[in-house]
């Protein structure tokens, strides 16, 4: 006879494409280090009660509401682009590059004649987000033509169509392609999603609260790492006053009198220049380590 363990599963939609990689580099940090294999959609993680599947995100927010997957992570705007009867659990500010959220932008040529929205009456648009677009025009009051597009949306512009409405996270590549941006429909980012009906039931809503504290964990550990060193204690006072990314230390004293060890957690891009203070104030043994999660 199998035990409950054994038979309730948690299906878990992950985005494939740009986002896959550090999707799966963030459940590593919360502790689900997942297998993908070359052939096969489903992919492999070390807890038996999840069950993943790997799809396009566009995808993930019209499954978790129609009931094949229990939850799953996909843009703000892909659920928004769906019309998805879903639960947000969390947002999780990360994306392909930076931490910082994608943007859905109007985008022209950068000699076309087209400055504003308005200026969009009658033209012809380009977009994978169709429903996007089309709701953020009618609350313009502007009516434009808006086709579908499979991607590569850039080269369509102005033969084709005469603007489109694109995904950007820095607009490098918007200005490599001589692109120029009118208006942002929308600021999106991955959300942790879960179908309603799988919120009641206790277990479910309980597995996915603690995943969803340890994805928060491991992105609140990004670009942060730990640090610790001994200190003579009559340099304590001085150190917190002079550096103070090192407010709220961990202090403890030493067997050996008169030292103290200290121990925090710090943004990685100042370590370099801390670390020349803190041996100037004493410090010996001092060690910078990495960190997969702070949970808070």
């Amino acid at each position: 006879m199998s035990s409950d363990s054994e038979t309730r599963k948690l299906t878990i939609g992950l985005p494939s494409g740009s986002l896959q990689e550090p999707t799966l580099d963030l459940f590593r940090k919360a502790g689900y280090p997942i297998y993908v294999s070359s052939r096969s959609y489903r992919p492999s993680v070390n807890d038996p009660e999840l069950e993943l599947r790997l799809l396009r995100a566009q995808e993930i927010g019209r499954y978790v509401d129609h009931g094949f997957l229990d939850c799953g992570i996909t843009g703000r705007d892909w659920v928004k682009e769906n019309g998805a009867v879903v639960e947000v659990i969390c947002d999780l500010p990360y994306s392909k590059a930076t931490s910082a959220p994608t943007r859905w932008v109007v985008v022209v040529p950068e000699d076309s004649p087209i400055r504003t929205l308005e200026d969009l009456e009658g033209k012809r648009i380009a977009t994978e987000a169709v429903g996007l677009t089309r709701q953020f025009l009618e609350e313009r009051g502007v009516k434009a033509e808006i086709e579908f597009s499979w991607g590569a949306t850039e080269v369509k512009v102005p033969e084709l169509v005469d603007a489109i409405v694109d995904i950007t996270e820095t607009g490098s590549s918007l200005r490599a392609n001589k692109l120029r941006i009118v208006e942002t429909l929308m600021e999106s980012y991955p959300q942790l999603i879960a179908q309603p009906a799988a919120m009641k039931e206790d277990w479910k809503r309980e597995k996915l609260e603690r995943i969803a504290m340890l994805l928060q964990g491991a992105l609140a550990a990004r670009d942060k790492v730990g640090l610790k060193m001994n200190l003579p204690e009559n340099q304590l006072q001085k150190l917190l006053e002079y550096i103070p990314s090192l407010r709220n230390p961990t202090v403890a004293s030493l067997a050996q009198e008169g030292w103290v060890a200290v121990e925090t957690v710090i943004d990685e891009r100042v370590v370099r220049e801390i670390i020349p203070q803190l041996k100037a104030l004493g410090a010996e043994g001092i060690i910078e380590y990495p960190l997969n999660k702070v949970v808070h």
